[in-house]
């Protein structure tokens, strides 16, 4: 297919196909695919994360996959720094950048950039958390209105983390979070975007999720584990929060069965599926929404759209 200046960005749920979808994309539009998944940039969990296997990897040139250690930090800025670095160099190869993975907060970067505050205190922020604890989300909502009704107008009232982040900016800076998002750029004309979110019907979701479960276990993920725990890591919102992680851990430590350990990964893996949709019904409501499970008919939409 005849080369058109785009970036597609593939988004959804865990386990609804991206990563397949993206390689069949990348074959057929000259492509290479970015990761935005910010659990498989960790080349120490390859198996718990479902990273694209060795063969997968062979087809197409993917980036930004399993090349950080999981014991330093990597925020979304180092992410879109990467990544912008590398849509530029595709762009001069002459290649189409097929950007693909479930984290939000990485496809808003792009597309919006990053919002250049002041630091703010460690203190502050320890105190408005322990707020957020004390009163829970739909206080802190109401809260959160009156110190700056601006943010009614984009974050919605269950979005705990962005509520107070808002509530952290207003009181440290006395600027509404909207008013520092309006300054902010991204590194490229919103044009050369095509967005993409796979939302497939729910049971084929929980059926793909149960499946990818128990294929890690044949994978043997629990040496994958045991190797981390045997490099005692104790950087724990970079290994401990990472979904089976503690489930596997607690299995290995005799505290509940192997049968018992699949079925709570199942459950988290699944409330991490509906975080994910909630994410995309308030970050995402222009991108192009597709609804089928099929590989071939996903690709075909997509072919459509950007032809």
């Amino acid at each position: 297919m005849k080369h058109k200046k785009k970036i597609i960005l593939l988004a959804g749920p865990t386990a609804s196909g991206k990563s397949k979808l993206a390689i069949k994309l990348a074959e057929q539009l000259n492509g290479e695919i970015i990761n935005a998944d910010s659990m498989q940039v960790y080349k120490e969990i390859s198996i718990l994360t479902s990273r694209p296997s060795i063969s997968d990897l062979k087809k197409v040139k993917h980036h930004l996959y399993g090349f950080k250690s999981i014991t330093n930090e990597f925020s979304s800025g180092d992410w879109l720094q990467l990544t912008t670095i590398k849509i530029k160099n595709l762009f001069k190869s002459n290649k189409t950048p097929i950007v693909v993975g479930g984290t939000g907060l990485y496809f808003k970067s792009l597309i919006d950039g990053l919002v250049k505050i002041p630091n703010i205190p460690i203190a502050l922020r320890k105190e408005i958390r322990d707020l957020h604890i004390k009163i829970g989300q739909k206080e802190f909502y109401k809260k959160l209105l009156k110190l700056d009704p601006l943010s009614k107008n984009f974050i919605i009232n269950t979005d705990s983390q962005r509520s107070m982040r808002a509530y952290e900016v207003k009181k440290f800076t006395k600027n509404s979070l909207s008013i520092w998002i309006k300054k902010t750029k991204s590194n490229f004309n919103n044009k050369l975007f095509i967005n993409f979110f796979i939302n497939p019907p729910r049971e084929l979701l929980y059926k793909s999720i149960n499946y990818r479960v128990e294929k890690m276990f044949r994978e043997n993920v629990l040496s994958e584990v045991i190797n981390l725990k045997n490099k005692n890591i104790r950087n724990k919102l970079y290994a401990n929060n990472i979904i089976g992680m503690k489930e596997i851990k607690d299995y290995l430590d005799n505290k509940n069965t192997l049968t018992d350990t699949k079925e709570l990964i199942k459950i988290r893996t699944r409330q991490y599926s509906k975080r994910q949709f909630t994410w995309s019904r308030g970050h995402m409501k222009s991108w192009n929404k597709l609804y089928s499970s099929n590989l071939r008919d996903l690709s075909r939409q997509i072919i459509i759209k950007i032809s």
